[in-house]
């Protein structure tokens, strides 16, 4: 029986001459939405702590690779890094970023500047002041944010790189610089922060865009209480950036409701909207190709052509590198299936 494929893409097929001996080539498939500028990229800040370490990558052949070579060979265009203030382990400073970043650009690849605004992990559970700007009211944490994105960000352009896109702070579900900057406490408090930040970024160069990164890509409440509070207290953002870590029996659920959420950004705040962190366990691989997948294709879709990319968080980790299992790589170091989704 035939089988009729109804396509709203354009098919392109390939003539008949185009033969290796008796083998036609297939027809190419190009799915709307689909181009050369769509990011598809990992946070890799772990790599060179994990390298001090001794840990090596390797591709699917088992030859030794340069990680973030790994990466590019691996279908990836953009290089995400997170910056720390003080960082007591000396990875994730000014210095470290600078260092990870000339390695990104050595290899033509697009960059991220994460920053969290902490010296260590800042996150929906926790947004820890630096120890440095304890004490700091909020006219003075407002200063230090900028200043602290003016330094990083021209240490960066001293050295030729001006990135394309940064975060000002890290998953900020509910604001950050606690207890000052804590937005469900003073909703006005975290806007003005975010205005220090852009304020910054802009200084430095005014064609980085400045994005706002909040978790829980499926949750459009959060998402509305979030942008609304900024939008109504005069915060700018350029676009909103968004986390999405499902498990292998949600994937479909959440990819549904981050897409209804990602239009209803669009619509609400006409913004570019980014994935920026994704993870499922390494040892789900099929799993976590098919959401891979899909969302990509689903961020493809985004209304207006607002859906800019999906990068993958720290995908080079497995179980045995801090205990952190949602990485894209097995224990021998080497890619699963599921980075096939970004090539």
């Amino acid at each position: 029986m035939k089988h009729i494929i109804i396509a709203i893409s354009l098919v392109i097929t390939l003539s008949s001459c185009n033969k290796t001996g008796n083998a036609q080539v297939p027809p190419v498939i190009i799915i709307p939405g689909t181009n050369a500028n769509f990011i598809k990229g990992a946070d890799v800040s772990w790599l060179t702590e994990m390298e001090a370490s001794g840990k090596k990558f390797y591709n699917s052949a088992g030859a030794e690779k340069e990680c973030m070579q790994l990466m590019k060979d691996l279908g990836m265009n953009t290089i995400r890094l997170r910056v720390w203030v003080n960082a007591t382990d000396g990875f994730c400073n000014t210095a470290d970023v600078l260092a990870k970043a000339l390695r990104a650009k050595k290899l033509g690849m697009k960059l991220l500047i994460d920053f969290h605004y902490s010296d260590w992990w800042a996150d929906p559970g926790k947004q820890n002041k630096p120890a440095a700007w304890m004490g700091k009211d909020i006219e003075g944490l407002k200063q230090v944010v900028w200043s602290h994105t003016t330094e990083v960000l021209q240490e960066l352009k001293k050295n030729g790189i001006v990135p394309e896109w940064v975060q000002v702070g890290n998953e900020t579900n509910n604001g950050m610089l606690w207890p000052e900057g804590k937005a469900s406490v003073n909703m006005n408090n975290f806007a003005q922060l975010i205005k220090s930040g852009y304020n910054a970024v802009k200084g430095v160069d005014a064609g980085i865009k400045v994005m706002v990164h909040i978790s829980n890509g499926y949750d459009n409440g959060l998402f509305r209480w979030m942008f609304d509070g900024l939008k109504n207290n005069g915060a700018e953002w350029d676009m909103i950036g968004m986390s999405l870590y499902p498990n292998s029996s949600n994937w479909q659920t959440l990819n549904n409701q981050c897409l209804t959420n990602m239009n209803d950004m669009v619509s609400r705040y006409g913004k570019e909207i980014m994935i920026v962190e994704v993870g499922m366990s390494w040892d789900e691989a099929n799993a976590s190709k098919a959401f891979l997948t899909d969302l990509i294709n689903k961020v493809k879709s985004v209304q207006d052509g607002k859906g800019k990319g999906v990068m993958y968080w720290e995908p080079q980790s497995n179980g045995n590198w801090k205990g952190y299992s949602l990485g894209a790589f097995d224990n021998s170091s080497k890619p699963t299936v599921a980075m096939d989704a970004f090539n």
